[in-house]
């Protein structure tokens, strides 16, 4: 993990309904590069909108989120351009169900990235050498297991060679027993260095492979430390109550 901070992220705000409702109520946080955060807290605590925010697929209501020295919440800062440079995995896969795997994973790289096809082939197979599913180069979408689609919507993400990448809640829609395989991917990406920002309800793999964990409640950052900090060590009596419910 490096010093240099990726994302730095000022007093952010999110509201509706005219202010009544605090989605994110000042939050302020930095990413370093290499950096693993783990964002955890009750649902409707602000983790899924403060990770949207992340690349703008949110808009917050006012603060900063500075990117790659880049200010993206900017109106005039080119944000397709820097969604580029972010891998994003949601809870649906959201792969194309007409198009091949092997077409889903290179029509981005090709169309925006101006890869040569045969480039964009030979770095999809490799990835999905990666993930175990090579021989599914050729299937469809519907061919596939839920733990199969999430692998390949993180290696549709990993061809576009992102700097970072945010997971929302990325295995809360899969059979339990598919969720070890998705983990696991999202594991190796971490030991290699792989920036990530990730919301989830698994908290083995908070305490396993967070770098920093980061304890949301009611759109504010109520906690944030190791991993060792956060479950051996919680400070404030939400989270208490909240580990009290969640690690059972």
């Amino acid at each position: 993990m490096s010093d240099k901070v990726l994302i730095k992220v000022t007093d952010l705000k999110k509201h509706y309904n005219g202010g009544e409702i605090k989605a994110l109520d000042g939050v302020s946080i930095d990413v370093n590069e290499g950096e693993v955060i783990v964002i955890i807290g009750p649902s409707g605590s602000g983790k899924s909108t403060l990770l949207r925010s992340l690349n703008l697929l949110e808009y917050p209501t006012s603060g900063s989120i500075v990117f790659d020295n880049v200010e993206i919440t900017d109106p005039k800062t080119n944000i397709n351009l820097h969604r580029q440079k972010m891998g994003m995995v949601f809870q649906h896969f959201n792969l194309f169900p007409h198009m091949t795997i092997m077409k889903n994973l290179t029509i981005a790289p090709i169309k925006l990235l101006k890869m040569e096809k045969e480039a964009a082939e030979k770095k999809a197979l490799e990835l999905l050498d990666r993930v175990g599913l090579k021989d599914r180069a050729d299937a469809y979408p519907s061919q596939l297991s839920g733990g199969q689609k999430q692998r390949i919507a993180i290696v549709r993400s990993l061809c576009m060679s992102p700097q970072v990448m945010l997971f929302d809640e990325p295995t809360s829609a899969l059979d339990p027993e598919m969720v070890g395989e998705v983990l696991d991917v999202m594991k190796e990406l971490a030991n290699e260095g792989m920036t990530m920002a990730v919301v989830t309800h698994e908290m083995g793999f908070a305490r396993e492979v967070g770098t920093r964990v980061v304890f949301m409640d009611g759109g504010k950052i109520i906690e944030q430390g190791t991993p060792d900090d956060i479950f051996n060590h919680p400070q404030s009596e939400r989270l208490k109550d909240f580990l009290a419910k969640v690690l059972i």
